[in-house]
């Protein structure tokens, strides 16, 4: 992979590589939980990776449940701010960066089973730094939706001093 792409053209590049080789989507879950370590702690699976589109899916474990017996709150807090960073990191281009500002969340059903983020994004005009919200719908086996999140973000160009040190 080149040094010139942006962080979002290596996770494309990655998940495309990965996905035609053997056991690539748990490659590739590996190498997620290797780069962002809390977000691997939910076991997300990438199941699809578009520029500007995300959806994850989580299976439900005795480790991610609470005492209720369902999918733990944080835990769809976490897949959804994963679905939306995704999304966000593939849809931006070169030159500029997200950063969450804010999370939120709200749940509408007690998840259980599989369930699956889906973010897709619309970027507005980049050319000056701002913060927009954008969406996660967190949906069951049987299609019903358990929680949607609001992911604030701070868009922008990354500043020529962070450009030059490597870091986005």
């Amino acid at each position: 992979m080149a040094h010139h792409e942006s962080p979002g053209e290596r996770l494309l590049h990655a998940h495309r590589a990965l996905r035609k080789v053997p056991f690539g989507d748990f490659l590739f879950t590996l190498m997620v939980k290797q780069m962002i370590p809390y977000t691997g702690s939910v076991n997300p699976r990438v199941e699809v990776l578009e520029p500007g589109f995300a959806r994850i899916s989580i299976v439900q474990k005795r480790r991610l449940e609470q005492h209720l017996g369902s999918i733990h709150a944080i835990a769809l807090m976490n897949v959804a701010e994963f679905a939306s960073g995704a999304a966000m990191t593939t849809a931006l281009p070169a030159g500029y960066r997200g950063i969450v500002t804010h999370i939120g969340i709200d749940y509408f059903k007690k998840a259980r089973g599989k369930v699956t983020a889906e973010s897709r994004p619309e970027l507005p005009d980049l050319t000056v730094e701002g913060e927009y919200d954008f969406f996660s719908t967190l949906t069951d086996a049987s299609g019903a939706m358990v929680a949607r999140a609001t992911v604030r973000w701070k868009l922008g160009p990354i500043p020529p001093k962070a450009a030059a040190q490597g870091a986005v």
